[in-house]
Order: C-alpha cells, then structure tokens, then sequence
C-alpha cells in the first residue's frame, strides 16, 4: 500500500470546495508519457493553478502501473523545483471499470479513482460504485461516480449513443453510494469525432461544423437537486480546429473532428476533463515539424514541439476556460 499523502500528492475534496466556492473548474488532463506530464505540470506552475493529472485504464496498460506512480511522485518534486512550494496535485484514475482496477490504483498510490458503472443497470451501478467507495474511504482517497452515459471512443470506453443524466436519480444515487463528486452526461461526448456529420449544421462564413446544443437544463436541475455538489463533464475537450487543419495539411486524415463550444465549461461544474485537444495538440506539432524537416530523427527534435503546443493549449485552458489559475 502506497500513501499518496507521503509522495505529496493531495484528494480532490477540498480542491472541489473551493472550486465550486470560487466559481471556477479544476483541469483534469489525460497523461500518458513525459512530455505530457512535463507539459502539464509546466502550465499549472506557470499559471498557478491546482492540477488533476488524469490515467484511463489504456494509459495504464500503455505505460505501466508503476512508472505512472513514480512519474507522479516525481511531477510533485518537479512543480517544487519550478518554483511552486505547495503544489496541488491530485493522480487520478479516469473510467476505473471495475472495483478491482479502483483497488489497484488506490494501492498504488492514487489519490482519487473514478468508478464508471453508468453502463449498468442502476441498483448494480450503484452497489459497485459503493463497494468502491467503502474502500478508496479508508484511504481518504476521493471517488468520482458517473450516471449517465457518454456516447463516443476513448481508450476501452465506448458507447453509440448517449443517455443524459435523470436529474430525478442524482439524490438516490449520490446518498446511497457516498461518492464525492458526480460525473454527468448533457450531451458531451469522447474523442475527436464527438458528433456525427448529420448532428451538426454548417457554419454558413466558415463552412466549419457546428455541434448540436447540450443539454443545459439537464445541468441546471441536477445542480438544484444537488446544491454545491462536485459534477464533472467528461469528454470536454473542444478540438480546436486550428490543430486538425495542421494535422490534415501534413498528412493527417481528421474528417469531421468537432467538439465541444467553450460554454460549456462556464457553468458551476467544477471538474473539466480534457484529452483530446492534448493528443491533436502533440500530433499537429510532430506532423509539422517532421514534414519541415524530414531528415529529422532524433525524438527530441520533435517531441520538443510538442511539449511546448501541449503546454501553450494547457495554459488556454487553465487561464481562458476553466478559470483556475492564480488559485494557489
């Protein structure tokens, strides 16, 4: 059993506090190697800003359980040697699929743990999300629940079609099961491609995709049912369209990449999770450097780039969107 407490990492509980108090949303950044990480705590540093450094189960797979561990630990020692004393890092788990994966990542050090049971029948949804809960308490370890369904691909997490959250279930299941702060759906969705062509109307100037309305009043009820509440959005990020032009002018075949107006992080919600515009970031920055320079072949050279598009997104997001810098 690792003490995430001990490596310096810190819960979600009071950094939700604070930011459904102060009006602001926490980042939740999806990381899967160095670069990422680096880039990441960069940003949060440079904008003194608490930080969610977020692994999906695919990321875990991808890089390794324990390394993932050791780059946390070391990403707190490095926001120290930036300059930030007093970092608030939290090592997240993003759409834990059973209790046995939260019950990993809670022994390994983890300092919160999302339990995605929103595929399931309710009642089983909520008795797996409470097993995991009853546990990750022990640990003073926070868990994220999700009702509701996403519809889109990230990593194993999959779905055709979304389910928005019943306002009408949210007190039951945040009473019976204990969790800290809930995960909803309003129409958000995984991955790039977040909407089908035929969902979205055409901009008639731009000739851009424009993705169909969420669904606001599902958030506005779930908040009146669950005043001051911790509600996450997943599948947040926007895809910024400048990225996917760079991608598809240097051989990338992004079609119909839309995602989500900037709004949508401007309500109450206190948790925004961001992956994909980190991935088009990184690969419009390698896909560009490489076609200008293609005798290029030390990874440094353009993974260098990278880091730097990734950690220029990052702080938009901190400062622009979410509205978390200068909080520590």
């Amino acid at each position: 059993m690792v003490d995430y407490k001990k490596i310096g990492l810190v819960n979600t509980r009071e950094m939700f506090k604070k930011a459904v108090n102060g009006g602001y949303a926490i980042p939740a950044f999806n990381f899967n190697n160095m670069e990422q990480m680096q880039a990441i705590i960069q940003a949060a540093v440079e904008t003194k800003s608490p930080v969610i450094l977020q692994v999906s189960k695919g990321a875990r797979d991808y890089a390794n359980p324990t390394l993932l561990r050791y780059m946390a630990e070391g990403a707190v020692e490095y926001a120290k040697e930036l300059g930030c004393p007093n970092p608030q890092i939290v090592l997240h788990l993003d759409h834990g699929d059973s209790f046995e994966t939260c019950k990993s990542c809670i022994d390994m050090g983890f300092s919160s743990v999302m339990y995605d049971g929103s595929a399931l029948p309710y009642e089983e949804n909520i008795r797996i999300s409470r097993q995991v809960v009853e546990y990750a308490h022990k640990y003073d370890v926070t868990v994220e629940c999700e009702l509701g369904v996403l519809a889109g691909v990230e990593d194993e997490v999959a779905s055709e079609v979304s389910h928005y959250t019943k306002p009408e279930e949210v007190i039951d299941f945040a009473t019976r099961t204990g969790c800290d702060s809930l995960a909803i759906s309003i129409g958000t969705s995984h991955g790039a491609y977040k909407f089908k062509p035929e969902q979205c109307t055409v901009d008639p100037q731009t000739g851009r995709l424009v993705p169909p309305p969420l669904a606001f009043d599902v958030l506005e009820a779930v908040e009146k049912k669950l005043p001051g509440f911790p509600i996450v959005l997943h599948g947040s990020s926007s895809v910024p369209q400048e990225e996917v032009d760079i991608i598809n002018a240097n051989g990338g075949a992004l079609k119909a990449a839309v995602g989500i107006p900037r709004k949508a992080a401007k309500s109450a919600v206190c948790k925004i999770n961001i992956d994909s515009d980190s991935r088009l970031a990184m690969t419009a920055a390698i896909r560009k450097h490489m076609a200008e320079h293609p005798d290029h072949f030390d990874p440094r050279q353009y993974l260098k780039p990278a880091r730097e598009s990734m950690k220029k997104m990052y702080i938009h997001k901190i400062v622009n969107v979410l509205g978390s810098n200068d909080k520590l």
